[in-house]
């Protein structure tokens, strides 16, 4: 090979390398964001939720707790196994515990008690979802049953009628998507921030 065709066909590399880096490292990723931000400019940006003051309070994809000081006058999420405090959105995962490991039914058992107690039912109605962590350990949602066994406590935690938080839930349920995929769920944040307003 002559000297000659050799630089050309590098010349023809350099070229096809800038233009595969200007179309699909530049142009195509600006054209993905520009009709993400058209189309759906709120899931786009992170489904960020907002209070009514315009502060960011988290997101309607990813959990949180509201445990702590003052967690009888909320709506509570289902567990969380990523990271150490749970919830963390940088150590999304499940516990990778099989269903008969001595640990994780331990886990389940204390929590079964705990929620019964703090809801004042007993532990054999205690939906799964408010004893077992999601696989990603970020699941916003609770399920509808879960929900309403929350009622009778955020009610009395915060002066309201059991119908007034009971309607909050009906109002935040979001039933199958399209129909018939998944079952209906509660978004814990949405629920609680609307639980607020109305307090």
């Amino acid at each position: 090979m002559s000297v000659r065709s050799s630089v050309r066909s590098a010349g023809v590399a350099v070229r096809l390398t800038l233009l595969a880096t200007v179309v699909l490292g530049i142009a195509y990723p600006l054209a993905v964001w520009g009709v993400g931000q058209a189309a759906f400019p709120a899931q786009a940006s992170g489904s960020i939720i907002r209070s009514s003051d315009g502060t960011a309070v988290g997101s309607s994809l990813i959990g949180q707790s509201f445990a702590g000081r003052g967690s009888d006058r909320w709506f509570q999420s289902r567990p969380s196994a990523a990271g150490e405090q749970g919830y963390d959105a940088g150590a999304s995962s499940g516990s990778n515990l099989g269903p008969t490991n001595p640990d994780l039914v331990k886990a389940v058992e204390e929590r079964r008690a705990a929620v019964a107690k703090a809801d004042g039912v007993s532990p054999s109605d205690v939906p799964a979802d408010a004893v077992t962590a999601s696989g990603s350990g970020l699941d916003p949602d609770i399920s509808p049953d879960y929900a309403e066994q929350q009622v009778a406590r955020v009610a009395s935690a915060r002066g309201l009628s059991e119908a007034t938080v009971r309607s909050l839930v009906a109002e935040h349920t979001e039933s199958r998507q399209l129909g018939f995929l998944g079952e209906p769920v509660v978004n814990v944040l949405e629920l609680n921030l609307a639980l607020a307003k109305r307090s």
